[in-house]
């Protein structure tokens, strides 16, 4: 456990399953209270806390669709009420639609933009002015290979991780004087739900290292992005040796 991250307050969203429960447990190790959000899976979301509380750990699951503000503004109303102000942002929630470029609608432009990339924005404002008064916080967007690379899922996805590479950099820029960093982590195909059906797919072999990522290796790299006040503006490509960044 550390010290250093003892009793801080985090809010990982989407934190139900897949990295964002595995970012949800490594931070709870390290003494830090947790706030589960999740969307629709309030079951696996209650498992993570219950998990967390098996642990001595403290921990509460938020049900809140992070792409609207109106539910953000209850979400972090709702953590700090039941665990203390939020320290770490961990913009998680995210959603993979396959879609070709003839199949593409306006609708799904506008609903991935949202979920991956408006939800990071609306978290980030709502948890923002806590942290510069505390002058101590620490905000990690979870991005993707996809941000970098040409991906299999679609360019909107592509598009909606490049977006969140770049707010990135736009918020650490301005937070660095005041205590804030903001960092991404881009994780390549990892093994959780979403990532199946592209290990189904054979993609597996083009990894150098043999295999997908696990949920707690790109946990592994939060967590150093969480500790460490000297790095800020960074992506951290978490990939197997696919791309160098």
């Amino acid at each position: 456990m550390s010290e250093h991250l003892k009793n801080r307050v985090a809010l990982v969203t989407g934190g139900s399953r897949g990295i964002g429960k595995a970012i949800a447990l490594a931070l709870a190790s390290e003494g830090v209270a947790v706030a589960v959000n999740y969307r629709e899976r309030g079951q696996e979301a209650a498992s993570v806390v219950e998990t967390i509380h098996r642990s001595g750990g403290r921990a509460v699951a938020v049900a809140a669709d992070v792409s609207l503000a109106s539910d953000v503004h209850r979400l972090v109303s709702d953590v700090e009420r039941q665990l203390d102000p939020i320290d770490i942002l961990v913009n998680n929630a995210g959603m993979a639609a396959s879609r070709g470029l003839d199949d593409i609608t306006e609708e799904d432009f506008d609903r991935m933009i949202a979920v991956n990339l408006k939800s990071a924005f609306l978290c980030t404002q709502a948890v923002l002015p806590g942290m510069r008064t505390r002058r101590w916080g620490r905000i990690v967007n979870i991005s993707s290979i996809a941000a970098r690379a040409a991906g299999g899922i679609s360019v909107v996805y592509n598009a909606s991780k490049a977006g969140l590479e770049g707010l990135t950099r736009g918020y650490a820029a301005r937070l660095a004087p005041e205590g804030v960093t903001v960092n991404a982590v881009a994780p390549g195909l990892t093994d959780t739900e979403m990532g199946k059906p592209l290990i189904e797919a054979g993609v597996v072999a083009r990894i150098p290292v043999g295999r997908p990522g696990t949920g707690e290796e790109i946990a592994q790299a939060v967590l150093l992005l969480v500790r460490d006040a000297f790095i800020t503006g960074q992506t951290l490509a978490v990939n197997g040796g696919v791309l160098f960044v």
